[in-house]
């Protein structure tokens, strides 16, 4: 059995690595596929990475998706497997929200830690396009509490609006425009501001997509050009928010008995660590900050946590994963991160979560430029540009968000990464990090109701 000792996972517990993975073109549709072909174009292209790999080695299948309704199928996990010829083996359906991806990484890594078997497919899919957007909004409002939450609004943009105003009050309002005795023009400054450092997040991963043949909203913008979008829910706009896609993604793992037989590129998971947090906001209490180790309590004495402003489960999620991984610096340990970045304000937010800043300091992290990749322009001056890319495939904003395929695309690019290869995958190497060695994936569901935290490692 497992046992946990400072919180750090302890007894017979396997390594287990990525070997391969796929990905589908991230799409607004794919008309001409179903979510079983798009699937099959997905794992086709990671066993061609994996030649030696053949369908009777997979000893296991985790099958993510999010919604019923999408596919207008129940039991769509069992068509996936059917349609792949992977029948009798064992599988299981994963859905959990945002993060469904995420923990569909994580159940495949379980079961070839804990022995089970040595080779585990990890896919996830979306078709979103098969319903009108005002129905697919609808379908995700279905994550809320339909009890309470729904019926006040049922639109996610309008929850992540409110939460990202309360942010922008906590942590510019109080603090950097405290002085401003006029309340209301001091939280129109305070908006402002974090409205103009959303939207350098906006040219960042739109810049990063542009690379990205996977990506279904590549495009070159200005930061003037972020801020004329469309405004969707105040201070919200079109281009700091992603979109709904239709798309799949397929990661193989390995136990350590059989990775190097493989392919002698392996990834380490070097660590895991999860989360969760009420499903209404309004049942989110006030209290101390679950402190990372290199943290003490009168960092924030004076902060209301986590109120609706950060996101609890995240917090929770990266504490386990890097005491699992043992990092005990992320900035300067990893080297990138692939987050959840549902809207631009999340990204920011997200950044203090993982700790690769304090709270408070997003926006300052932001628009100093830690978090873009070096050696690409932006048009914009970044004092301390490349620190810890962030993003570097474009994220959900430009990349897409076929729910039950994110976090499985964030680990198939994460792998990439990792390995060396995005030259080869992309067609392009620009979004190569150098020399990476460490990276971090980051799946969210709901309004932070649940969120996974993945430590992957470059085997040399």
């Amino acid at each position: 059995m497992l046992r946990k000792a400072s919180g750090v996972l302890t007894g017979k517990q396997r390594k287990v690595y990525l070997i391969a993975g796929g990905v589908t073109k991230f799409a607004k549709a794919h008309p001409e596929m179903d979510f079983r072909l798009m699937v099959k174009k997905a794992y086709d292209y990671a066993m061609k990475d994996v030649p030696k790999l053949k369908a009777k080695d997979i000893d296991h299948t985790r099958i993510s998706y999010f919604s019923d309704h999408f596919a207008r199928q129940l039991k769509a996990a069992s068509m996936v497997q059917d349609f792949l010829g992977l029948n009798p083996k064992d599988s299981r359906r994963i859905e959990w929200g945002g993060a469904t991806g995420g923990h569909c990484i994580q159940a495949g890594w379980e079961t070839i830690a804990s022995g089970r078997g040595d080779v585990c497919m990890a896919a996830g899919f979306e078709t979103m396009s098969r319903v009108e957007t005002w129905k697919g909004n609808e379908f995700i409002a279905l994550a809320s509490d339909t009890n309470f939450d729904y019926p006040n609004g049922g639109f996610y943009t309008g929850y992540y609006a409110l939460m990202v105003q309360r942010h922008i009050y906590e942590f510019l309002r109080k603090r950097k425009f405290a002085d401003v005795r006029d309340e209301k023009k001091a939280q129109r400054m305070a908006e402002n501001e974090a409205m103009r450092i959303m939207a350098m997040i906006s040219v960042k991963n739109h810049t990063n997509a542009l690379h990205n043949p996977y990506a279904q909203f590549p495009v070159k913008l200005a930061v003037q050009d972020a801020l004329k979008g469309e405004m969707i829910s105040y201070p919200l706009n079109r281009p700091s928010i992603c979109t709904m896609s239709d798309g799949a993604a397929v990661l193989m793992l390995a136990s350590e008995d059989v990775a190097f037989e493989y392919t002698d590129k392996p990834v380490l998971i070097r660590g895991v660590g999860g989360g969760t947090d009420t499903m209404r906001l309004a049942d989110r209490p006030h209290g101390s900050v679950p402190l990372f180790p290199w943290e003490d309590e009168a960092t924030y004495e004076s902060l209301d946590y986590p109120g609706v402003h950060s996101f609890r489960a995240g917090r929770s999620a990266a504490i386990e994963a890097y005491r699992h991984a043992g990092i005990k610096d992320p900035l300067n340990e990893l080297s990138f991160v692939e987050l959840h970045d549902a809207y631009a304000s999340s990204e920011i937010q997200t950044y203090e979560d993982l700790g690769l800043c304090r709270y408070g300091e997003g926006y300052d992290f932001a628009e100093l430029g830690h978090p873009f990749m070096k050696g690409i322009d932006y048009g914009m001056k970044l004092e301390h540009q490349g620190t810890i890319p962030v993003n570097p495939s474009g994220g959900l904003i430009a990349s897409g968000h076929p729910v039950g395929a994110t976090g499985i695309m964030q680990g198939v690019f994460a792998l990439w990464q990792l390995q060396g290869t995005i030259g080869k995958h992309f067609g392009d190497d620009t979004q190569q990090v150098h020399d990476a060695k460490l990276g971090l994936i980051h799946s969210h569901a709901g309004t932070g109701s649940s969120v996974t935290v993945s430590i992957l490692e470059a085997v040399r």
